[in-house]
């Protein structure tokens, strides 16, 4: 009897699973095999399309009369403490882990809390509620991703209690040799071997880069060699750097290169106090703290931009605790004072009444 004929062929089906969810908490997987962590606000990682990527470096210029660019930092190292990243953080204090105790603590910024069902309300409220035991469980999942953090309250101590915390003080170096060498061995630890098996992650955030308190202020080209050198590090490692600078103290050109050298580039700007005219054009004037520019949004492996619903967002904290961001929004024009485009009577913007003109 003959033997059947079977079929062969040189291809063989890859039988390799890669997990469709990174194995570490605090890590989530976005398109093109872009792997980011959490900003530390639930409203930025929405803007910049899920957080910050692995091997990235986030820039942020200050404004001198806004310090909000502290709130990115806390919030972007609570958030590495909470999901266990060890983190190093350096800035032109004296005694930089001090800090650690302005960190804000997590918390829900939701105070309806499900109750049980009346059993007298019949089935369908059984299905609602069977529903909303999903939902709690799809938040519990997100919820390893990205936290609200009360900034009225301090980060509990067991999430400072064996953490990894490196802290550098860059207030008495002469050049920048010890930061360099501080990230060189940080960062040596997550090396990007396999990126369907990550095995930990690292936060780096730099406070003030450029402060004038630091020795090394002066000399712009050692500060430029050390953000490039750091951005070449980070891109073979399993980790994300969050460095701020304040602009007015760098000159126009060395600015101009360290923001092209960022990732991903934000600006913090203070609101002006007792702005009528503002207060006129955006609703909820009172409750803003500063503005937030987003400038540019990481690339990673594709060459699409991200494109932001906005590009200025509104910094207010919503119930005097969490730190959210909204679209600027215009109050609406007092018919008193003129008429509105929208409210406009032709089409070609006559202000007459009468029949639509064309």
């Amino acid at each position: 009897m003959a033997a059947p004929n079977v079929r062969t062929s040189s291809f063989s089906r890859n039988i390799s699973v890669v997990s469709s969810s990174p194995q570490i908490p605090g890590l989530k997987c976005g398109p093109n095999g872009t792997t980011f962590i959490s900003t530390g606000i639930r409203d930025l990682d929405r803007i910049l399309g899920g957080g910050y990527p692995l091997g990235s470096l986030v820039m942020v210029m200050e404004d001198p009369e806004a310090p909000h660019h502290m709130d990115l930092l806390r919030t972007f190292m609570s958030q590495g403490l909470v999901n266990n990243h060890p983190l190093l953080y350096a800035s032109p204090s004296k005694d930089p882990r001090g800090f650690l105790g302005t960190l804000p603590n997590p918390g829900s910024s939701k105070e309806d809390k499900p109750t049980a069902p009346d059993l007298d309300q019949g089935e369908s409220l059984r299905i609602a509620w069977q529903y909303r035991k999903y939902m709690e469980n799809q938040k519990s999942s997100i919820d390893d991703y990205s936290n609200d953090f009360d900034m009225r309250k301090p980060l509990e101590r067991q999430f400072l209690a064996g953490r990894p915390i490196d802290c550098v003080s860059l207030l008495d170096s002469s050049d920048l040799s010890v930061a360099q060498d501080h990230c060189a061995t940080f960062l040596s630890k997550f090396p990007r071997l396999n990126s369907s098996n990550i095995a930990s992650i690292g936060r780096i955030a730099i406070q003030s880069f450029c402060s004038p308190l630091c020795e090394y202020s002066d000399k712009e080209s050692d500060m430029l060699s050390f953000i490039r050198l750091l951005k070449s590090m980070l891109m073979v490692s399993n980790a994300v750097a969050i460095v701020t600078f304040p602009p007015s103290m760098l000159s126009p050109s060395s600015s101009t290169r360290l923001q092209h050298m960022a990732d991903t580039l934000l600006s913090i700007k203070a609101i002006p106090d007792g702005d009528k005219e503002l207060e006129k054009l955006l609703t909820g004037y009172k409750d803003i703290n500063g503005f937030l520019n987003i400038h540019k949004v990481a690339r990673i492996n594709t060459q699409v931009p991200v494109i932001p619903e906005a590009k200025t967002f509104s910094m207010s904290l919503k119930k005097r605790r969490f730190l959210a961001l909204e679209c600027l929004n215009q109050a609406p024009v007092d018919g008193s004072s003129g008429t509105s485009y929208g409210t406009s009577g032709s089409c070609s913007g006559s202000s007459k009444s009468g029949a639509l003109d064309f």
